[in-house]
């Protein structure tokens, strides 16, 4: 169980972190999100038929100065609850400082701990040079600094994001695959999303979305070695909030739920609430 808990806890950050898809050409217009936005989900993992709240995740937006012009701060905290911490103890944190134009990271940082298990990470974006700095570390790895190209339209876990939800989806038909390209532990990769048109979602507050639903393309070496393993949807109005995340992993599935939400953007829109 242990072992599971920690797929488990690590899927559904890393994919609430990497909730990635870009589409063919860059976008710079912000319209979905605002300075203050924070949103919250509780991450399930189904075990022996029982379904254990087993962690949460959050994502925050912040404006403040880099070079003397106003950037993004993008920031995300997950941890395990601590009832489960002597199972598989989680507490990660990612930070991007980005354009505010164009949605370019400028400055990542990463500083992960997971079951006695830590990963550093530091990457600065040089867009004039398209060059990126990677400074690295984990329990596996010493210290190591390197460079590596920077192609256009690359973002990090946190600035895909964000940059994504200013997509229009009503460009895309059902099963088309969007591209994106995104670096991650020290690697650029060539991924995509596959677009599974609209959905509705009832939450575990009986509340009803209507959503976009898709399909991420994972990165091979991650516990699906590869494929379409994930389905997610997200809330079809302006705002675009991932609303349910669902997984299949190699033990039983987990699922990350939206729980809380300040400052956003735009109402978000629902169907209707139980009574």
């Amino acid at each position: 169980m242990k072992h599971t808990i920690k797929k488990q806890i690590t899927l559904i950050i890393i994919f609430l972190i990497s909730y990635n898809y870009v589409y063919s050409q860059c976008y710079t217009k912000n319209t979905s999100f605002k300075t203050g936005e924070k949103i919250t989900y509780d991450v399930y993992y189904n075990w022996a038929f029982i379904w254990l709240n087993a962690g949460e995740v959050y994502f925050k937006v912040g404006l403040k100065k880099y070079n003397n012009k106003p950037v993004y701060h993008f920031e995300s905290f997950g941890r395990t609850h601590e009832k489960y911490d002597w199972i598989f103890k989680v507490r990660d944190k990612y930070e991007t400082i980005a354009d505010t134009n164009t949605f370019n990271p400028l400055i990542f940082k990463r500083n992960t701990y997971e079951g006695g298990y830590y990963v550093k990470n530091k990457y600065y974006f040089d867009h004039s040079e398209n060059k990126i700095f990677t400074f690295t570390e984990n329990t596996k790895k010493s210290y190591t600094q390197d460079t590596l190209a920077l192609p256009k339209c690359t973002f990090d876990v946190l600035t895909t994001i964000y940059y994504s939800r200013n997509i229009d989806y009503s460009k895309h038909n059902i099963n088309d695959k969007i591209p994106l390209s995104l670096i991650i532990d020290n690697e650029v990769f060539d991924l995509y999303i596959k677009y599974l048109g609209k959905d509705t979602i009832k939450t575990k507050d009986g509340i009803i979305y209507n959503c976009i639903k898709f399909k991420p393309l994972l990165v091979e070496g991650t516990i699906f070695s590869g494929g379409e393993n994930m389905t997610v949807w997200v809330s079809d109005d302006e705002n675009k909030i991932p609303i349910l995340v669902e997984a299949k992993i190699l033990v039983g599935t987990v699922k990350a739920f939206l729980t809380d939400y300040e400052n956003i953007r735009y109402e978000l829109e629902f169907s209707k609430q139980d009574e």
